[in-house]
């Protein structure tokens, strides 16, 4: 991920005001989980894009406005859904344990 820095994603060069930006970090027993997979699935449960953890344990997506799935796979843990809203001119943060 561009821009990770202690205490989350950097949002320079992100026009917030014109985006929804779906961002967070997936964390186990408090500690970033590197190279686990988070998806992005929309309302019907569709598959919309996918994108790994970075060595933070960060994540990002650019999403239209509504409510949507956040789907978690990583080694040696259940997959964990989590739904979030995604609202132009706001950033969701979410911290997702496994």
């Amino acid at each position: 991920m561009c821009g990770a820095k202690a205490g989350g994603l950097s949002l320079d060069g992100v026009d917030v005001a014109k985006e929804a930006v779906v961002q967070g970090q997936v964390v186990r027993d408090g500690e970033p989980v590197p190279n686990a997979y988070v998806r992005l699935l929309d309302r019907t449960g569709e598959f919309t894009a996918e994108v790994p953890t970075s060595a933070t344990g960060h994540f990002r997506f650019f999403a239209a406005d509504g409510d949507w799935t956040l789907r978690t796979l990583a080694p040696r843990a259940e997959t964990v859904d989590q739904t979030v809203r995604a609202a132009i001119g706001t950033v969701a943060e979410v911290t997702i344990a496994i």
